[in-house]
């Protein structure tokens, strides 16, 4: 890694919740990158979902599609949707990412901050995906973190 990073996992672009994160971080994304971070967005979508379902920011953001579960896998915040549930995203035509025995998983939405050597500083998870963090709280950190490189 080149640069330090605000690592943001995602439910889709489908996601309300998601989309007021982002909307909410837009307000402070020029301070996070004048202090030298790079911001990542992952989500267990396609490359194709990704594009169809984007975000709805203008967020200089790089969006990276999760859809083998790698990530959720090495961060340890992927949990299984239960069958009722996942059928009302069907419902909904959001087609959920599935393990390799083809139970649906989605994240449990989080931001990590990562430091060069790769090292998290900081990181947020909450398995209520309508509770997320504040921009400021984040902005806070960030600044925090920053000020001791």
């Amino acid at each position: 890694m080149n640069k330090p990073a605000i690592i943001l996992f995602y439910r889709g672009g489908w996601c309300p919740y998601c989309n007021r994160q982002f909307g909410e971080l837009q307000t402070i994304e020029d301070q996070l990158l004048d202090l030298g971070y790079q911001i990542l967005a992952i989500s267990p979508q396609t490359p194709a979902a990704l594009q169809s379902q984007a975000l709805e920011t203008e967020m200089k953001v790089q969006q990276l599609s999760d859809v083998k579960l790698d990530a959720l896998r090495e961060f340890g915040i992927g949990f299984y949707v239960d069958d009722a549930t996942a059928k009302k995203y069907d419902d909904y035509n959001i087609a959920l990412t599935k393990d390799n025995t083809g139970t649906p998983v989605l994240p449990a939405p989080g931001i990590f901050i990562v430091n060069q050597q790769g090292l998290i500083e900081f990181s947020y998870v909450n398995p209520d995906f309508k509770v997320r963090p504040s921009a400021k709280l984040i902005l806070s950190v960030a600044e925090v973190l920053a000020s001791e490189r």
